[in-house]
């Protein structure tokens, strides 16, 4: 069988650089020592601002120790290939140069002006949430490791705001009753934060739209909640992300989940889909009939939120005295950790882009065709492209 063709990019990257992030609140850092070295050996001149991994707790000395070369915020921007955790976030004054690579999470489906003023400055961009959820790509998946962050901080924020323990225990002087938690969504950040939960002693429901993933949450010493939707399908996508629900099942599904929020003492949201609007399935009636002291934690607060209470980045009080967490970022809360992943991951793409320091893409790459969203002063992705222009039907 004759070889793929392999298309050579008008981009090198050779140099890898790697600079404290500029959004506020943001902590974590695209290149780890651990990741430096990884690229050093690999063959690439890694270049790191100096104080780039600090609010994560890496120091410069750590990063000179594993070959990376400390540089200012300009010696950084000019390397050939740039590492980032927000890729369309700049720094005031400091922005990629032309033909520079730039590789990280970038929102493109959910913000593509943003990649649009990239490729207008003919940057090429490789966009790590566009990629596809195939075996191959499991070392590179940033969302899924950011994700497993999330999941497990999300239970410690609402074991800290419950006023109850969450395990059983036995005492002198009574018996504690465990915390009820129902999860809804068992993509990853829902599984690890029943895992989690049930690690601290929680009793432990989750409710998810595919019926696939029953025997996962049961694994994990949970309960799979039924909830019979009658929709002619079961809310999965092609790979592996829930589809958008029709606003008829969401209502049905929001009457059969009542009792079950109603129950529970916390309550964890984690249900998104890309470049929309996250599903509200937590009514603010639903909250209403939960008990006082009682907690809601929304990982899908970015996107518009699970539950119809929720304030992006705030602490909701209700009346009832139910407290209701929006925690955006959460991932920057421990990002020591968020950050020894993410940069694994990024370590991992660009060796597979660029083995030899020069961008390869095989037209029949799913992997780097899948991510590739700029080019050339373009936007290449179909799927940016449609994002762009909403009138425009998919093919």
């Amino acid at each position: 069988m004759e070889a793929s063709p392999t298309r050579v990019l008008a981009a090198r990257a050779s140099s890898v650089g790697a600079i404290l992030e500029p959004l506020a609140g943001e902590r974590r850092v695209a290149v780890t020592p651990a990741s430096a070295s990884l690229l050093v050996k690999a063959g690439f001149v890694v270049l790191v601002e100096a104080g780039a991994g600090s609010g994560a707790g890496y120091a410069d000395s750590a990063y000179e120790a594993a070959g990376a070369s400390l540089v200012d915020r300009a010696g950084a921007l000019a390397a050939d290939a740039l590492l980032r955790v927000r890729a369309t976030a700049w720094p005031e004054g400091g922005e990629p140069r032309q033909t520079a690579v730039v590789i990280g999470l970038g929102d493109p489906l959910g913000h593509p002006e943003e990649v649009a003023s990239l490729a207008a400055r003919g940057v090429t961009l490789f966009a790590l949430e566009l990629l596809p959820r195939v075996t191959r790509a499991q070392p590179m998946d940033v969302l899924s490791s950011q994700a497993t962050v999330a999941g497990y901080k999300a239970v410690l924020l609402a074991a800290d705001a419950l006023p109850k323990m969450f395990p059983l225990l036995t005492t002198a002087a009574g018996t504690v009753t465990p915390a009820r938690v129902l999860v809804v969504g068992a993509g990853v950040a829902g599984l690890q934060a029943i895992a989690t939960a049930r690690r601290l002693g929680a009793v432990v429901d989750a409710y998810d739209v595919r019926p696939a993933v029953r025997e996962e949450v049961s694994s994990l010493g949970a309960r799979f909640l039924e909830i019979e939707l009658e929709t002619g399908g079961d809310g999965s996508g092609s790979g592996a992300y829930a589809q958008e629900l029709q606003e008829e099942t969401l209502r049905r599904q929001r009457e059969l989940m009542a009792n079950a929020v109603a129950a529970a003492d916390v309550v964890i949201t984690t249900a998104q889909v890309p470049g929309r609007k996250a599903p509200v399935l937590v009514t603010a009636e639903m909250v209403g009939g939960m008990a006082p002291g009682a907690v809601v934690v929304d990982l899908a607060c970015e996107q518009g939120g699970n539950c119809e209470v929720t304030r992006n980045g705030e602490v909701v009080v209700t009346d009832r005295g139910v407290r209701v967490i929006g925690p955006a970022n959460i991932t920057s809360t421990v990002a020591w950790h968020a950050s020894q992943l993410y940069a694994r991951n990024l370590a991992n793409f660009l060796q597979y882009v660029a083995p030899e320091g020069e961008l390869r893409v095989a037209a029949d790459d799913e992997i780097a065709t899948g991510t590739l969203v700029c080019h050339g002063g373009s936007v290449v992705h179909p799927r940016v492209l449609d994002a762009m222009q909403p009138e425009r039907s998919p093919a």
